[in-house]
């Protein structure tokens, strides 16, 4: 079976605006999916879980991400990691830009518009 490359430009995908302060775009291969956010200064990070594991690595910004009563404030350059199916939630202290990782495929991003 031949692999093919798939080269893309995240300026040029679609961008997700359907959740008050977020913009979100998405890239998508056979076993994971890539988030890239903008998340505004302020926004809250409703407590939510999902089977997917979940890796996030904050870009830019100051940005309380947690699981419970746990909570760790990132700045740029530090990432978490969460469980499939640990529930997590967060705020934006300072207009942020984040990478997420997910795997397996977030099939419900792939429907996001």
């Amino acid at each position: 079976m031949k692999k093919e490359m798939k080269p893309f430009d995240i300026a040029t995908i679609e961008k997700f605006t359907g959740r008050p302060g977020f913009i979100g775009t998405f890239v998508h291969s056979e076993k994971a999916t890539v988030a890239h956010w903008e998340i505004a200064k302020g926004t809250e990070l409703a407590f939510h879980s999902h089977p997917h594991e979940q890796i996030t690595l904050l870009l830019s910004g100051k940005l309380e991400l947690g699981a419970g009563e746990e909570k760790v404030m990132l700045s740029p350059g530090q990432g978490i990691v969460f469980a499939g199916g640990e529930g997590h939630g967060g705020f934006a202290h300072e207009d942020c830009v984040v990478v997420d990782v997910f795997c397996p495929v977030r099939e419900d991003f792939k429907q996001q518009k």
